[in-house]
């Protein structure tokens, strides 16, 4: 299935150098499972910049209380070295941020010029990584901020000021990465969420279309069985009856004629209905044609009987009118598909066709035919009409039955509803 195109305003944007690299990736930071990490953005050199110049202000501050302590000019001199290329190091923030985080740790335990961008780092973990590996930087941070005091004491503060003061800043610096990382998986689940809804609809689209073409084709499917049997019927008797008058003749001919004419046309209807969308139709289809209803039901037997059937029609229902559309015309498609089958499997069987009902009780249908005089040619493809007129009176709330009765014969009945 092809993938929606991505949602306005979430992986698409007029000015995509203001989002950070993290959102222009379906996953987040370090969730990747080692794939190709995207390029920054050009926010992400300014903020990258702007983290290298408060890791480095940070330091700044650190060494001038390093050097009121009156340490000797070699640890100075080691401080600035190491802080100096700690801030470097922020710059490797997003390629390895929990290696980075945990050697800032361990390197600002020993050098206070290195605390900025050991604070950098923890907020580049926080943003990059879960909890748990975000939980253990920060209690390794915490820990660290209990020994450095001793080990590089702070002349302006007193031991429990220093510790106090390193966890609060470590706790920001955590909690403002998780809020960052909070909200940047906020946006990536509105994203997919947007997505995926794109594709569903596309996907309740395609199927309401496939749906609707599926019911025109069986639409089309009674009809041209109904036209190809009464071809059938009139070509047979040309055969059996080589005697016959040339008026028959000629209208028999005329009939199969103007059948197979409409039999391909049917054809072509249901070739341009089955065509994938998008595709235009043939030439001289067009778009929809009329429907049949109740009303139409004794052109229907009159058809019948002009091909050489023995139909008799029982229609009780006093104003045909009065029945909706689409009730009318599975009456008229039940009738339709039962005189065909009786048609094909009991030729010269005298057919009854009865059809009665009233408003808020329904509609019944009954094609009833007696055992064929003979045996009956096996037809191919026998029985796909029954099951698909069984799904066309299901769909409109009704219940069909059919089958042989005692005496050889053949029923189908059929309810349908009614409202009042």
């Amino acid at each position: 299935m092809t993938r929606a195109a991505p949602a306005p305003g979430f992986s698409r944007t007029e000015y995509p150098w203001l989002l950070p690299s993290a959102l222009s990736d379906p996953e987040l930071p370090g969730d990747r499972g080692g794939r190709q990490r995207p390029r920054r953005t050009v926010r992400d050199w300014v903020v990258d910049t702007c983290a290298f110049a408060v890791a480095a202000f940070i330091g700044l501050v650190a060494l001038e209380s390093v050097l009121e302590a009156d340490n000797a000019e070699t640890f100075v001199f080691l401080d600035q070295i190491v802080g100096l290329a700690s801030c470097l190091a922020v710059w490797l923030r997003r390629r390895w941020p929990m290696g980075l985080a945990v050697t800032l740790v361990v390197v600002g335990t020993l050098a206070p010029a290195a605390g900025g961008a050991m604070l950098v780092a923890l907020f580049s973990v926080a943003v990059h990584r879960p909890f748990k590996p975000v939980a253990a930087v920060a209690a390794l941070a915490i820990a660290a901020g209990i020994v450095q005091p001793f080990a590089r004491p702070d002349p302006t503060l007193s031991l429990w000021g220093s510790i106090v003061l390193g966890a609060v800043f470590v706790l920001l610096a955590i909690g403002w990465g998780m809020l960052v990382r909070a909200r940047r998986q906020l946006v990536i689940a509105l994203r997919e969420r947007a997505l995926r809804a794109e594709s569903e609809a596309e996907l309740r689209a395609e199927r309401a279309q496939r749906l609707a073409r599926e019911a025109i084709a069986r639409e089309m499917h009674d009809v041209l069985a109904h036209r190809l049997t009464l071809l059938s019927v009139h070509a047979g008797a040309l055969e059996f009856r080589p005697d016959a008058k040339p008026a028959e003749i000629a209208r028999a001919a005329g009939v199969i004629r103007d059948s197979a004419h409409e039999a391909l046309q049917d054809l072509r209807e249901i070739i341009g209905v089955l065509r994938a969308p998008g595709e235009a139709p043939p030439d001289g289809i067009v778009a929809e044609r009329p429907q049949p209803t109740l009303t139409t039901l004794d052109a229907l037997i009159a058809e019948s009987r002009e091909a050489g059937m023995k139909v008799a029609l029982d229609n009780r229902v006093p104003d045909a009118s009065a029945v909706s559309a689409a009730t009318g015309r599975t009456v008229y498609r039940i009738a339709q598909e039962a005189l065909t089958n009786a048609r094909k499997h009991a030729p010269g069987a005298e057919v009854a066709v009865r059809v009665g009902g009233e408003r808020g009780q329904g509609l019944t249908v009954e094609v009833v035919n007696p055992a064929p005089a003979g045996a009956a040619e096996a037809v191919p493809g026998s029985g796909q009409g029954l099951i698909g007129l069984t799904e066309r009176v299901a769909l409109a709330g009704g219940r069909l039955d059919h089958g042989p009765d005692p005496d050889g014969g053949f029923r189908v009945h059929a309810w349908l509803p009614w409202p009042s």
